[in-house]
């Protein structure tokens, strides 16, 4: 019994060993190295190995810093906020009104975006966006402006940009609580009295709300960390944490200062995860 035992315990460990050893060499490690190099200072041009929490005392004492960061919560929860209010109907469409045998057809087309470049598809809000893009030109030919508007570089455009590809993630999150609901809800509420938006509030979107709480937090998580798109979308006019950490890297050689920012960053990601897991805990129970 004990062999079989312990042949039954070294099977399992040889299966997620694999997975074990890739989290820690590239997860556990550079994060511990970034950990002690945010520990660090540079001075005069040169790492200096020495033991302070300066790097993170500087990053509550200086405006831009923290402006960086409320730029960077703003931004992620109001494309969280959008993204929801947008694929929600989406999905509840695909999963109500479009036949079975289309919805698969459907919900490829629902994420297409994510078969494009990243890049690509930033350098194409860009081009509708600029002065001379599609908006504005379209706006222009029909007479509602006489100018072109200012809507690149901007946080709208970042916002647009952002919402374009996440609202296809929480489609996707919703539609999948949204199929597992059987039509048995809605017939029993409405036995009970309820009209249809009475249904959606008090039936719908309860039952909905795990799908929608798991997309969320994909989004703020994939957003908040994102550079690409406000670097391409946003310019420099009103900078975001990311493009900070950046910047700390590319024009300062600061690798301290950048590491102690990524450290805080990811705190803000491990409490939007704490406090997700929290709440699901907490309706499942």
């Amino acid at each position: 019994m004990m062999d079989a035992a312990r042949r039954e315990t070294v099977k399992g460990w040889s299966f997620i060993a694999p997975t074990l050893l890739w989290t820690v060499a590239f997860f556990v490690v550079p994060f511990a190295i970034m950990a002690v190099m945010s520990l660090w200072k540079r001075i005069g041009g040169k790492i200096v190995q020495t033991w302070s929490l300066d790097n993170y005392v500087a990053f509550f004492g200086k405006s831009h810093l923290l402006k960086a960061m409320l730029n960077s919560l703003e931004v992620t929860v109001l494309v969280t906020l959008i993204s929801i209010l947008l694929a929600y109907p989406l999905a509840w469409i695909i999963a109500e009104r479009v036949p079975q045998r289309w919805q698969r057809l459907a919900l490829i087309l629902a994420i297409l975006p994510f078969w494009t470049s990243y890049v690509v598809r930033s350098y194409a809000w860009l081009l509708v966006l600029a002065r001379n893009g599609v908006i504005n030109q379209a706006l222009l030919g029909i007479g509602i402006i006489d100018e072109p508007l200012e809507l690149a570089s901007t946080r709208t455009a970042t916002v647009i940009g952002f919402v374009h590809f996440f609202v296809m993630l929480l489609t996707l999150t919703i539609y999948a609580n949204l199929v597992q609901l059987g039509p048995n809800y809605r017939r029993a509420a409405a036995d009970l009295g309820a009209n249809g938006l009475q249904v959606f509030w008090y039936v719908l979107l309860p039952l909905t709300l795990p799908g929608i709480m798991v997309g969320a937090f994909l989004t703020f998580v994939l957003c908040i960390g994102d550079y690409i798109t406000p670097q391409i979308l946003g310019g420099n006019n009103e900078l975001l944490l990311p493009q900070v950490i950046m910047l700390q890297i590319g024009r300062r050689a600061d690798l301290p200062t950048a590491a102690a920012l990524s450290i805080l960053l990811m705190a803000v990601v491990t409490l939007a995860y704490v406090l997700c897991a929290r709440w699901l805990r907490l309706e499942r129970a």
